[in-house]
């Protein structure tokens, strides 16, 4: 695997071959005297605290984002995405996300982070989601969810599978106390085919943490719930502090055309 540089940008494009998010909170990441004293600083409650922050006011965004009407038939993937970034901006100030803004329909919902498919309009009976990465005085979210905007029976069922799944995976995170980023990515794959459905990416989650991130170096597949990935999640990084992960699900259905996208802090209730 290969990784991207840090971009200069507060927003960025994956690179084409990357398969995984770049610019993750990592275990070895390198960081000012002045980053060090200000993090060393914060004990693991108060750190969990900012992340569950920072969550909360995602799913208050998303909130907004449904009760303003912003997801709606005829309007573009781009002018939605748009949309939501100056909601953000009103609501929270927020300017910063530490990965590119999601907004997907239809078709469009096949296809994983790495992806940048053709803008499109979203249609009367179609499915979207959306996942954004905001950052909330420099503490980062990551959260997804799906939308049916209308009444099909299949987008419905799909969507409403998302949280089952995920449920499962957090489940097992919690019974196995040396699961790896491997073991988790398998457990919620067979969960998938074992209700019919395909998991429809290669990574099931990731690290977060604190804004901004390094440059990543060498190979960091273990920063991912995703084949490969054999460390234990529940370890420290290189100061000593907890690593807190999210959990991601995408299951789809290649044969009706649709996807469904759902994610959230999988370590911090």
């Amino acid at each position: 695997m290969r990784y991207p540089a840090k971009p200069s940008d507060a927003e960025f494009a994956p690179e084409a071959d990357s398969p995984v998010r770049p610019g993750l909170a990592l275990p070895w990441r390198t960081v000012s005297s002045d980053d060090t004293s200000r993090t060393a600083s914060l004990r693991d409650a108060e750190r969990t605290a900012s992340l569950r922050d920072a969550e909360t006011k995602a799913v208050h965004l998303f909130d907004e984002v449904v009760a303003r009407g912003l997801l709606a038939p005829g309007r573009t993937e781009s002018a939605v995405s748009d949309d939501i970034r100056d909601l953000s901006v009103e609501l929270f100030g927020t300017r910063k996300y530490w990965h590119k803004r999601i907004v997907r329909a239809g078709v469009n919902t096949l296809e994983p982070y790495k992806s940048n498919p053709p803008d499109r309009v979203i249609g009367e009976d179609d499915i979207a989601f959306l996942d954004f990465g905001p950052i909330f005085e420099e503490w980062e979210a990551d959260f997804g969810r799906t939308y049916v905007l209308g009444d099909d029976p299949a987008k419905i069922a799909l969507r409403d599978a998302l949280e089952p799944v995920w449920l499962e995976g957090r489940r097992f995170f919690e019974s196995e106390p040396d699961v790896t980023g491997a073991r988790l990515y398998d457990h919620v794959v067979r969960v998938a085919a074992e209700r019919g459905l395909e998991f429809g990416a290669e990574i099931a989650g990731h690290l977060v943490g604190e804004f901004p991130h390094e440059k990543i170096r060498g190979d960091s597949v273990t920063n991912y719930i995703t084949p490969g990935s054999d460390l234990p999640m529940r370890r420290t990084d290189g100061q000593g502090r907890p690593c807190h992960w999210i959990l991601e699900i995408h299951l789809v259905d290649r044969g009706r055309g649709i996807g469904a996208f759902f994610e959230q802090l999988l370590d911090i209730p």
